[in-house]
């Protein structure tokens, strides 16, 4: 990922004109929204950004951006980013799923993505149901969720994508909330900085088959209380007063107010993103907003061997040594038979 020094781009310039066919009220007019002005922040030149997309509501994005795009088949889409990567490792590249054909179809080359640590940024949008099919249940839709396909309630536990993400070893995550255009800006601005795969979920709603599903969470009377924005190097601190906080509790992490029980700011915990261990990102992102609050903002940030790179290095290293000069020479210098 190259930043362009000299140019200075404004968020119009990642937009292609082309009118936005979504319902209105849909979450994903704000997620294009925030993704415009990150890249602008990030300063990457259009014609070095692809965005890659899979089927689905979300998966529509590619049309309304200024830069390559591809809408590519259900589930396939970070494969396919993975092959266009590897083919053109100077671009900056965005993958976009949604819940459904990231995790459902999509969910092997998900984790594969993750765990080869493929240089993708990649966008998941999370609504919890099937949109562009009319209103099935996804594989985050909770247990005893009714929908056209589950009629009497889902008899099975939902995928936590971010669960997903550690499972596979991932070294980024962030997560934002579609009404939170200035976190989803930040957390879009960090996940393409990393070098390596970075996975953003974004809490998004439909309007038409799954209304108000995250409004447990989104509603401006309770949002602070239930949610907690991380930022590295910062106090885990909440709520409306901003009196509240994580702290230690054993191996755990819980909620305390401040100036009960003897708690005071000394003891609420400092976002670390940057630590290789994950056990305290795994717990933060795993927070739900019910005993404890909904965690938004960059969780993980770390380095690691990136697997485009660490491709590129090695075919050097093959060329370096035997002489190669294409991919013929390579195969015909090893064992080979005649067939007549």
């Amino acid at each position: 990922m190259e930043e362009n020094i000299a140019t200075q781009y404004t968020p119009a310039d990642y937009k292609n004109g082309s009118p936005v066919r979504w319902c209105p009220g849909c979450g994903d007019h704000a997620v294009l929204n925030s993704l415009h002005k990150a890249m602008a922040a990030v300063g990457v030149a259009p014609h070095m950004t692809a965005v890659i997309s899979g089927i689905g509501c979300s998966s529509r994005l590619p049309y309304y951006m200024g830069t390559y795009g591809f809408h590519t088949i259900h589930g396939r889409s970070a494969a396919i980013a993975t092959g266009f990567k590897l083919a053109n490792p100077a671009m900056t590249v965005w993958q976009v799923s949604g819940d459904g054909d990231g995790l459902a179809i999509g969910g092997n080359h998900f984790i594969h993505a993750v765990r080869r640590n493929v240089d993708l940024n990649m966008l998941l949008l999370n609504n919890k149901i099937y949109g562009l099919t009319k209103g099935q249940y996804s594989p985050t839709s909770a247990r005893g969720f009714v929908s056209k396909t589950s009629p009497y309630g889902t008899t099975e536990d939902p995928f936590i994508p971010a669960e997903l993400v550690f499972g596979a070893r991932g070294n980024f995550f962030a997560r934002s909330i579609d009404v939170e255009l200035q976190i989803s800006q930040e957390v879009l601005a960090a996940a393409a900085r990393h070098r390596g795969a970075s996975v953003v979920e974004i809490l998004q709603n439909c309007m038409i088959y799954n209304n108000g599903i995250h409004n447990f969470i989104t509603d401006r009377e309770h949002r602070a209380d239930r949610t907690i924005h991380l930022v590295h190097g910062q106090k885990m601190l909440f709520g409306k007063e901003m009196n509240r906080g994580l702290v230690r509790d054993g191996f755990l992490v819980k909620a305390v107010t401040l100036g009960q029980d003897g708690y005071t700011i000394d003891d609420v915990l400092v976002h670390d993103a940057h630590t290789p261990s994950n056990f305290l990102h795994q717990q933060l992102a795993m927070m739900d907003g019910t005993d404890l609050p909904l965690a938004i903002g960059v969780i993980r940030d770390v380095d690691a061997p990136v697997y485009n790179e660490e491709v590129d290095a090695q075919v050097e290293q093959v060329r370096a040594a035997h002489g190669f000069d294409s991919l013929r020479a390579m195969i015909l210098a090893g064992e080979t038979w005649e067939v007549k």
